[in-house]
């Protein structure tokens, strides 16, 4: 867990010393980061977080470090990246899709369609996975440097990947809220412990 550091050379010191990145889920990202004016008070904001992660993610690239965003997460490397978000799915994306669940989180609530030739379809060994979900903003426009692994029922973008890069992957969902009884969630994030590894070889 890293302090609200926001000195370029302070974040870069501390990408250094880890061997991966995870950027968790949590606020919304301010709008004017993709260029939009704000929904209003549906929208729910830390910009020290924003300031932090953006620079995080600027600097773990920088350094090739393995990256897995989770909900949030995903949402900030996508327009980390150059892409932008439906602030509030009910109100730009309506579907039949619940995007949202209640408690309990560890229970899936949608199913979500992989891509053929995908890295997570392939490390899965599946084409269609049920995931949990609990978020109101979703990718609108991916980045150009991403690619999908995969897709809600309703068409949203829930996982995606850049390719030729080392490892970074993001999803939609919760796998830290389902590993426990879900093989699908521990194999994500185990592939990403398993990176971080690799780097930690690699640097050793």
């Amino acid at each position: 867990m890293f302090p609200f550091a926001v000195d370029e050379d302070e974040v870069s010191q501390l990408i250094e010393l880890v061997d991966g990145v995870l950027f968790s889920g949590g606020q919304d990202i301010d709008p004017k980061e993709y260029k939009e004016e704000s929904l209003g008070e549906i929208i729910k904001l830390c910009d020290k977080r924003d300031a932090l992660e953006f620079l995080m993610l600027k600097e773990a690239l920088k350094q090739k470090k393995p990256i897995l965003g989770i909900c949030r997460g995903l949402q900030v490397i996508n327009v980390g990246l150059g892409g932008s978000l439906y602030q509030d799915i009910p109100l730009q994306h309506p579907s039949e899709v619940n995007h949202r669940q209640p408690a309990p989180y560890s229970e899936p609530i949608h199913e979500v369609s992989l891509l053929e030739d995908s890295p997570l379809s392939a490390n899965l060994g599946r084409d269609s996975i049920l995931v949990n979900s609990c978020h109101h903003q979703a990718i609108k426009d991916l980045a150009e440097t991403l690619k999908p692994m995969a897709f809600a029922p309703d068409g949203l973008i829930e996982a995606v990947y850049m390719p030729d890069y080392s490892f970074l992957w993001a999803v939609q969902w919760h796998p830290e809220y389902m590993y426990q009884k879900d093989e699908n969630s521990r194999r994500i994030l185990k592939a990403f412990v398993d990176a971080a590894s690799q780097n930690h070889l690699t640097k050793a």
